[in-house]
């Protein structure tokens, strides 16, 4: 991607080493975990919690005070992903007759407070309905380059618009129409809900792709192979696969790796989110 010189979001907070104590979790611990929790279906925030002896229900929030913006290559990257999101949407909402409101995106290091309990890195990124804020450790990015097989600056870029996507899902009200499914229908069927949610965000990155390339012209040959390689590495399917030897698909909440590549494009190629209604479509 041709990003640098691009504008810059103001709404990055670059939180790391503010967090008080850093836990010191290598990349071989955060793996550990996200597998550990393949396997037994655990929050990882919640194993990382034990691992440091900290309660994950009430972590402490870091958030106190003004936060720098990020002067590294790979926080700036992200910065500038985030302001392409924030003019993408800005014009979409309008062009509905809506408002957009751009959220926060906190880097951190290690582990966080946030308005949904404990942020650690174990957890990959992730989005708070309740402060609206995307919260992502970088060191993520590693892993997918290492762990995953997802190299590449566009794959990371997916990452971000991915999670942008559950911020476009809150303010349109699929969250709270989300929640409120949670509290009549079985863990099997909300199951089944979360998947569709993901390839929504799934789908809502892919009309972000298009957008920002039509805006920016900045996508240069095989970014949009990685960002299908990211999508597909990510698949609940291949994870599961990966970690525990065998796959499961009533336990899937993301989708297979098939599904995410598939509404991913969906969103790349139309370029409308009316294209994105995975919840009404009969087949994934």
């Amino acid at each position: 991607m041709r990003w640098q010189g691009e504008r810059e979001s103001s709404n990055v907070e670059d939180r790391r080493g503010m967090g008080g104590r850093r836990a010191g979790f290598g990349l071989g611990t955060i793996v550990i975990a996200v597998i550990a929790a393949w396997l037994f279906g655990v929050d990882p925030r919640m194993i990382m919690g034990v691992l440091e002896g900290v309660d994950t229900m009430t972590g402490s929030s870091t958030q106190q005070g003004p936060a720098p913006a990020p002067t590294d290559e790979t926080g700036r990257f992200v910065s500038v992903v985030l302001a392409s999101t924030e003019d993408v949407w800005s014009q979409i909402f309008t062009q509905a007759g809506k408002t957009y409101e751009p959220p926060k995106l906190v880097l951190y290091s290690d582990r966080i407070g946030t308005a949904c309990g404990l942020g650690a890195a174990a957890s990959g990124p992730f989005y708070c309905p309740g402060d609206r804020r995307l919260y992502i450790d970088l060191s993520f990015f590693q892993l997918m380059r290492e762990r995953l097989g997802a190299p590449g600056d566009f794959a990371q870029a997916y990452v971000v618009a991915h999670e942008v996507g559950h911020h476009v899902q809150n303010l349109l009200g699929t969250m709270e129409q989300m929640e409120r499914a949670r509290q009549r229908v079985s863990e099997q069927q909300y199951n089944a809900l979360s998947v569709r949610l993901e390839l929504q965000a799934d789908c809502y990155a892919g009309v972000w792709a298009n957008h920002s390339q039509q805006a920016r012209n900045w996508l240069e040959k095989g970014d949009v192979e990685e960002g299908m390689g990211a999508a597909s590495a990510v698949g609940d399917d291949r994870i599961q696969k990966q970690t525990q030897g065998v796959v499961v698909p009533e336990s899937f909440t993301h989708g297979t790796s098939a599904q995410r590549v598939r509404w991913f494009r969906a969103g790349l190629e139309s370029g409308r989110a009316s294209q994105c209604d995975t919840f009404s479509a009969r087949t994934l």
